[in-house]
């Protein structure tokens, strides 16, 4: 039987099966740190428009430099040595990020008011998200949201990054997307609806995100790791490059402000006392207390490298 991250009907929180719907969500996030969402609120017509501006701006704007990228060339450099291995340190993606305060793509037509739209929706959402793991952490209403923005300065970073996988005439010689975890809270993914790719590492074992049409794919940060005291934590996830099909990934970052302070729930802190010193016997690790930006300058020399001396790396403050 094939294993399959679980798909979760987020409309039936509000009705008479929340509870099963809360412990779904609860075991998506303890046991997977991946999970889908269907019937999530975001309308259909809006997430079409986001396919077509989506596929049009790679087409119009993207697709004639990334012929020439740095991948490319390092792939066709390696296929012409007949040399065997892999092509290191670089992944077979275009990609760029939309934020509230920088440049966008200029020549698609309706791009900038389908994705302002779009980035607006899926902000309400990781709000709610954040929210159903509040209630399944036993902590207050808003805690994580809180914590991301400073208290009420509404300072969290939202950034949506915009990723295509061109088809790789040499897919076993480089990856889509190297394999990593997220570094900050909650990731909300708008991935292809045909072309498939995207992995997660579970119990040692690679696991097919499948295209569920119209989905929004959680995960969970290592930011969520850290404030849930280990109780969620950030998962291993990888894209495959593939000989056919463009794949279209949006996703959508919810993270702290860079001055955030981050650091185990004290609620959680006292109930995994006994988990957390097992865990750190057995990996050396607990969860100190820092700064989000500190974090962030440790991440972005380490990504590609194991999770845990990360958290030791960025100290206590």
């Amino acid at each position: 039987m094939m294993t399959t991250i679980p798909v979760i009907d987020f409309s039936k929180l509000d009705g008479e099966d929340r509870a099963q719907t809360l412990a779904q969500i609860s075991k998506g996030c303890e046991e997977w740190g991946f999970f889908q969402l269907v019937n999530h609120g975001i309308p259909v017509e809006l997430l079409e428009r986001v396919k077509k501006v989506g596929a049009e701006c790679f087409k119009l704007e993207r697709e004639e430099a990334f012929k020439n990228s740095t991948p490319v060339i390092l792939l066709k450099e390696l296929v012409e040595s007949k040399k065997n291995g892999k092509v290191e340190n670089v992944d077979w993606e275009d990609v760029f990020l939309l934020t509230d305060d920088n440049e966008w793509p200029s020549n698609t037509p309706q791009f900038k008011e389908t994705m302002k739209e779009y980035r607006s929706e899926l902000k309400k959402l990781a709000e709610k998200v954040m929210e159903v793991m509040d209630e399944n952490l036993g902590l207050p209403k808003g805690y994580i949201k809180k914590v991301f923005n400073e208290g009420d300065n509404n300072s969290a970073f939202f950034g949506t990054k915009v990723s295509h996988y061109p088809p790789c005439p040499h897919p076993e010689k480089v990856n889509g997307l190297r394999a990593h975890t997220d570094a900050g809270g909650v990731i909300l993914l708008f991935q292809d609806d045909q072309v498939d790719g995207l992995q997660i590492l579970k119990d040692g074992q690679w696991i097919d995100v499948l295209p569920v049409p119209n989905a929004i794919v959680i995960n969970t940060g290592d930011q969520i790791e850290v404030l849930s005291n280990g109780k969620y934590k950030s998962v291993w996830h990888r894209v495959l490059s593939k000989p056919d099909g463009n794949r279209r990934s949006i996703a959508s970052f919810y993270n702290p402000s860079l001055k955030a302070t981050i650091a185990p729930a004290p609620e959680l802190f006292v109930e995994n006392k006994d988990i957390m010193k097992k865990e750190m016997e057995l990996t050396g690790t607990t969860y100190p207390t820092f700064v989000f930006g500190n974090y962030m300058n440790v991440y972005n020399e380490q990504k590609f490298l194991p999770k845990e001396p990360r958290f030791l790396a960025v100290g206590t403050i």
